[in-house]
């Protein structure tokens, strides 16, 4: 494998990343979004599925966001008379997104980022390396 296809195969690792970071921010900022009258169905999170697809030009496979599919997890219950939303008994259906994973989730997903731009780095350090000894 030479450096030019290690830059190419990382930054298709970082383009998976960061729509997977996208979709955490999304879930993230839509997690006290319910229903606007009863019976209503809240936001539902979604997680990013990836994909390895071979790249005929490189003759490997990278990485891609296959899909981005809702989680079928059921809705927590909140009690809340005073929400629009509320059923009879005073309860929400409230979006079934937890902060700590989707936290969790964000973490991997910048540390995964971070070592495709490693390899990135010293793939251009070695190119570098490599033009000025045929200099």
């Amino acid at each position: 494998m030479d450096l030019a296809q290690a830059l190419t195969i990382s930054s298709r690792g970082m383009q998976a990343q960061t729509e997977r970071l996208r979709v955490i921010a999304e879930n993230l900022a839509n997690q006290d979004s319910t229903g606007s009258y009863p019976g209503a169905t809240p936001y539902r999170r979604r997680t990013t599925v990836f994909a390895n697809v071979l790249d005929r030009s490189l003759g490997t496979d990278t990485v891609k966001v296959k899909a981005i599919v809702p989680d079928s997890s059921p809705f927590p219950q909140k009690y809340d008379p005073g929400n629009p939303a509320a059923d009879p008994k005073g309860y929400v259906s409230a979006p079934n997104v937890n902060s700590f994973v989707e936290m969790m989730d964000m973490r991997e997903a910048e540390r995964s980022y971070s070592a495709n731009l490693n390899v990135m780095q010293v793939s251009r350090s070695m190119l570098n390396r490599t033009i000025d000894l045929l200099k």
